[in-house]
């Protein structure tokens, strides 16, 4: 998977790493086992620094995504726990349904930006 870091976002950076990293399993580019690059290694291929890069692997091991192993750095290690992602994302999505709402955003058109995006990753 080729990491792209937009540089000119307001999102942090270590937050699109952690992002790419996501999108990378959910497309099924990475899988439960497989190693991810060294912090350093990472944070030269991209140019960013490598405290970016550690910060992004702790939020993705604290997520429920990566372990870290002695011998073999991060690793893809997807907790499996669905219901307490399940709280999560109720409660993430709690704000952007009220964030919708003060927008005169309708429930249809929240459904229809949802399935676009299913569809957009052939999910």
């Amino acid at each position: 998977m080729v990491i792209e870091i937009d540089f000119n976002s307001d999102e942090a950076l270590y937050m699109q790493l952690k992002n790419q990293i996501i999108l990378g399993i959910a497309m099924e580019e990475y899988h439960d086992g497989d190693p991810l690059p060294s912090v350093r290694a990472l944070a030269e291929d991209i140019g960013i620094n490598m405290h970016t890069v550690n910060k992004a692997y702790t939020v993705l091991r604290q997520d429920g995504y990566v372990k870290v192993d002695r011998r073999r750095g991060a690793v893809i290690a997807v907790d499996p726990a669905k219901e307490e992602y399940l709280h999560r994302l109720r409660n993430g999505l709690r704000n952007v349904v009220v964030e919708a709402v003060c927008r005169n955003v309708q429930k249809s058109e929240v459904h229809k930006l949802i399935d676009e995006i299913y569809r957009e990753y052939g999910f």
